[in-house]
């Protein structure tokens, strides 16, 4: 259950349980002669929850043992223990838990992720799951969840997605045509909108699904942190999808910007018009009468001048 811990770590803590319950998480670490990493996954499990102790107490303790518990110097390390003042740290939110739980254990018994986004939900006007028992045949609606389950049969160009939410679980049905035209939306994705016709056939509820929506950066938005979610193992394609290696393709903006040749027409702000400069062919020429012409104009006009320059030569240097 606990993700990371394994079968012989989580042996050892049954067995020195069996003859007494844990007063404390050095106790368990003493009695069970488990390392401390095995303790800290059962802290981010929020195992310790029995002992009165929150997640992040937990860590917070498991952290401060050593590699190994020293016998002989127990009574010692329990003295420094004593010692050691308290830390009032900051709780974790409720969407937060929920968040770690479903992190370290695939599982909550707080509260479905979806519970937090349910206003949300609703504002976008998509309805639950234990809803569509009241939408009549042949009705639009949309409804979202977890995905919890993608089939798609060898022999048939349909693919069945099965979602949850806080109510219940909804069942869609994806032609091959949609889902090839929405793969990388339906196999990469944890949460989504499902948009079609609700379908009734005797007790049996389908939504034929038109179009799908990744809702995934809304159910991040739990407890401001990425959600962990792992489809189940019905996932069985033939060519599964998976998000553009590519990224997020975005056009670039210019960020600078760079005035127009003068052509000689355009008025001076001092009143003059300025001349038209012609450059020779070749890289060399241009680049000596592109010196002369900037030497040119940064030299002081007379003010009785109002000639226009006009640099045109007739023959190469």
């Amino acid at each position: 259950m606990t993700s990371g811990l394994s079968s012989k770590e989580a042996g050892k803590i049954i067995a020195a349980r069996a003859s007494a319950a844990f007063a404390s998480i050095e106790d368990a670490w003493r009695r069970s002669g488990v390392p401390r990493a095995a303790l800290e996954k059962l802290a981010n499990a929020d195992a310790f929850h029995a002992l009165g102790l929150s997640r992040r107490q937990a860590l917070w303790q498991v952290r401060g043992l050593r590699d190994a518990p020293l016998p002989l110097f127990a009574a010692a390390d329990l003295r420094e223990a004593a010692r050691e003042p308290e830390v009032a740290l900051n709780p974790m939110t409720e969407g937060r838990e929920v968040v770690e739980d479903y992190r370290h254990t695939q599982l909550s018994l707080r509260a479905h992720p979806l519970t937090f986004l349910r206003p949300e939900l609703e504002r976008r006007g998509i309805v639950s799951c234990r809803h569509l028992e009241r939408v009549k045949d042949g009705r639009k609606v949309e409804v979202a969840g977890i995905i919890l389950v993608r089939q798609r049969p060898g022999s048939t160009n349909v693919t069945f997605i099965t979602i949850e939410d806080e109510t219940g679980i909804a069942n869609a049905i994806l032609w091959q045509r949609r889902f090839e035209a929405q793969r990388r939306i339906v196999m990469s994705s944890a949460m989504i909108g499902v948009k079609g016709t609700v379908q009734r056939e005797g007790g049996v509820i389908h939504v034929i699904a038109d179009r799908i929506e990744d809702y995934t950066p809304l159910l991040h938005s739990i407890g401001e942190m990425h959600f962990p979610h792992r489809p189940g193992p019905g996932d069985g394609v033939t060519h599964p999808g998976s998000p553009d290696p590519r990224g997020d393709w975005q056009k670039r903006v210019r960020d600078h910007y760079h005035a127009p040749f003068r052509t000689g027409a355009d008025a001076d702000p001092s009143g003059r018009r300025r001349g038209i400069f012609i450059f020779p062919q070749g890289a060399f020429h241009q680049k000596v009468w592109r010196s002369l012409v900037h030497c040119v104009l940064q030299a002081p006009h007379e003010e009785t001048s109002g000639e226009a320059w006009c640099i045109a030569p007739s023959s190469p240097l």
